[in-house]
């Protein structure tokens, strides 16, 4: 197991046991959202919560088809939320045209995301989540445009719009 997957390992299970036993202060600062609610719902409570596509994406790891999200035409300016729990992860200005199927961005709002290694398909890939609900999103890439060379590849069903 590379470095990075104990760490991620490790610290995901100190940061959970800190959520459910009551963070000590130097965990809580290291992660501002492990007291978050969102934390606490069960599987049946985001099932209730949730539409059964996002469902599968935010809680279950899983891909929508190519192309399907209505979100991959939006253009108005605003801000796209996890759809689980509503936190801001990307601005309108920061989506890009990936020709990839799925909604694309190049810079994420700073803290709203978190990261793990995921060797899903035999490769390793960086996945993100939101950092408050942990509900999965997508896969960071490094062929994205100027100016950050990054690309968020992003599920639109598992992301809320909010016009300006």
């Amino acid at each position: 197991m590379p470095v990075s997957d104990a760490h991620f390992n490790r610290r995901s299970l100190l940061l959970g046991a800190a959520a459910i036993l009551g963070a000590p202060p130097a965990l809580a600062a290291s992660d501002p959202y492990a007291g978050s609610p969102f934390r606490r719902l069960t599987e049946a409570e985001w099932r209730r919560r949730l539409p059964p596509v996002a469902f599968a994406i935010l809680r279950q790891e899983d891909t929508e088809r190519p192309g399907s999200s209505p979100l991959l035409h939006e253009k108005r300016s605003g801000t796209y939320h996890c759809l689980g729990c509503d936190l801001p992860l990307f601005r309108s200005a920061w989506k890009y045209d990936s020709r990839t199927g799925w909604p694309s961005f190049h810079t994420a709002i700073s803290g709203a995301l978190g990261f793990k290694t995921d060797w899903l398909i035999g490769i390793a890939r960086t996945e993100y989540h939101c950092a408050r609900c942990l509900g999965h999103h997508g896969h960071r890439f490094n062929d994205g445009p100027r100016p950050t060379g990054l690309r968020y590849c992003s599920n639109g069903f598992a992301l809320r719009f909010q016009p300006a």
